[in-house]
């Protein structure tokens, strides 16, 4: 089975199966304001091709007009019924619809705003080389993106230390090795996640291992160790130095 025949199939059959949970929570997000309850978000496709990404709206109406692109949990624009639905990633669910009309893939890098794309290395425009997903390696091991940059008083600032540089350094690896086989794989650790994300991050470890990753991705997978900051990816440097510039993301706290 091709790539794009699988991403058809299983999001189909994602939101026939999501569509009990979804279609309530899609009603308190309107009952709430009022509103639309998804956030239609503008983002970055392959090659550098612009779409618009469905979201189940967790925030207030025009909240990326007054904040920072990236969300930490105690950001005051997310409202009552969206700190449910990011804790149990409901937002993501929707995207399955941009999997079937083919603006995204069930697993690849995630898609980043205009202005994150701007900032891309030289290496990490590569990301920009396949479709992207709605899940892949950096997906499972910075699941708790939002609790990493709690607390910080600029987001973006604490996604491109702490975060950026592991996040694409997997992303790269991923488009490098990727396959059917490989995606059916990311897939179930996405969804062991829910259940335990120890255990998902241990097997992503030995998958990760398996592919013959770099060690500093390998132990970046199990997260055992405080985020540092770090450098993304440098110019032209390509996984290896992805990997070598992430290493100041996993340094024991002195």
């Amino acid at each position: 089975m091709s790539k794009r025949l699988l991403d058809i199939v299983l999001s189909i059959i994602g939101l026939v199966l999501a569509s009990p949970v979804l279609l309530p929570v899609m009603f308190l997000v309107w009952f709430q304001d009022r509103h639309s309850p998804f956030y239609v978000a503008p983002r970055v496709g392959r090659d550098g091709v612009p779409f618009r990404m469905f979201k189940l709206r967790s925030m207030i109406m025009n909240a990326d007009r007054k904040g920072a692109s990236s969300t930490k949990n105690d950001d005051n624009r997310i409202t009552p019924v969206g700190h449910f639905i990011r804790r149990c990633k409901l937002d993501e669910l929707t995207q399955l619809w941009n999997v079937i009309i083919g603006d995204m893939s069930l697993v690849g890098p995630r898609p980043q705003v205009q202005s994150g794309v701007d900032l891309y290395t030289t290496s990490e425009r590569g990301l920009l080389r396949v479709r992207p997903g709605i899940t892949d390696f950096a997906s499972i091991v910075f699941a708790d993106e939002g609790t990493i940059l709690a607390g910080h008083a600029d987001p973006d600032a604490g996604y491109n230390m702490l975060i950026r540089p592991g996040k694409s350094a997997l992303g790269l690896f991923y488009i490098e090795h990727r396959s059917v086989a490989l995606d059916l794989r990311l897939i179930q650790l996405t969804l062991q996640t829910i259940v335990s994300r120890q255990s998902a991050l241990s097997r992503v470890q030995a998958l990760l291992q398996q592919l013959g990753a770099d060690p500093i991705l390998v132990e970046l997978a199990g997260r055992a160790k405080p985020l540092q900051p770090g450098l993304p990816p440098v110019a032209d440097g390509g996984v290896a130095a992805a990997a070598a510039a992430a290493a100041a993301a996993i340094q024991s706290r002195p």
